[in-house]
């Protein structure tokens, strides 16, 4: 039965377990490539990222080596892709909605907002400069809080914390910000600094364009990141296939 999923790379994911259960991948086989997944689901290519990710947190797939995506045996008590794909927001989807509103509660709270929370926001934005990462994180979390309480309007405030929320529950966020954290992505700073000034020149269009900017870099640091995830593993296989090759070249001089 086809899934009915609300998100993109869900279905795109259940289309994908859904072949693998009719066998057109068997056991062991390599699943074609992203671009021609995207291309065949008519999806982009972060849809497919996701829709990967996904899969193979679920068992129905592997990594293998750098050398691809590969299907894994089924257990026998797998889960029903449906069931185990439900309420799990992925890392992409959640910044495009962000993007939305945390784009739009900036330019509203340019013009509301007062000394006192400009003052809060630049201690908070001085937090974020140091190593210890869970402090930077906390301390991006209440930066953008504090700009949606900004707005003097409490359901922003309530979908913002929703969302942020969202980034620790979704098993799916997790596993991407996680990655992306592994391979060296943190809160930058510098990316903050011109959303706090646009507010304290009270410039609705200046705030949401630099709020909008941080969030798309977002969006391209965790891409980045998965994208660097799998040439790492293409440089481990790489750097073990040079290092057989040069084991038989030894044996043969010997």
């Amino acid at each position: 039965m086809q899934f009915e999923g609300n998100k993109l790379y869900q279905r795109v994911a259940a289309a994908i377990a859904e072949a693998i259960e009719a066998g057109r991948w068997p056991e062991g086989s390599r699943l074609p490539g992203e671009r021609d997944l995207a291309e065949e689901h008519k999806v982009s290519r972060p849809t497919i990222r996701e829709a990967m990710i996904a899969l193979e947190m679920r068992g129905w797939i592997e990594a293998r080596h750098g050398s691809g995506l590969y299907v894994r045996p089924r257990p026998a008590a797998r889960e029903p892709i449906a069931r185990s794909l439900e309420f799990d927001v992925g890392a992409f989807e959640l910044t495009e909605a962000r993007i939305l509103f945390e784009g739009e509660a900036v330019a509203l709270a340019a013009i509301t907002i007062t000394d006192a929370q400009l003052a809060e926001l630049e201690a908070i934005l001085n937090e974020m400069d140091g190593n210890d990462l869970d402090r930077v994180f906390d301390a991006d979390r209440r930066f953008h809080q504090l700009i949606a309480a900004a707005t003097d309007n409490a359901a922003i405030r309530s979908v913002v914390d929703y969302l942020w929320d969202l980034r620790t529950r979704s098993p799916m966020c997790v596993a991407m910000f996680g990655r992306a954290r592994r391979s060296g992505v943190t809160t930058r700073i510098e990316e903050h600094r011109p959303i706090l000034e646009a507010l304290r020149a009270h410039d609705p269009q200046a705030a949401r364009a630099a709020m909008q900017a941080h969030l798309r870099g977002v969006i391209e640091d965790v891409l980045e990141a998965t994208e660097l995830e799998a040439m790492e593993r293409a440089r481990t296989e790489g750097d073990a296939r040079r290092d057989r090759l040069k084991r038989r070249l030894d044996r043969g001089d010997s």
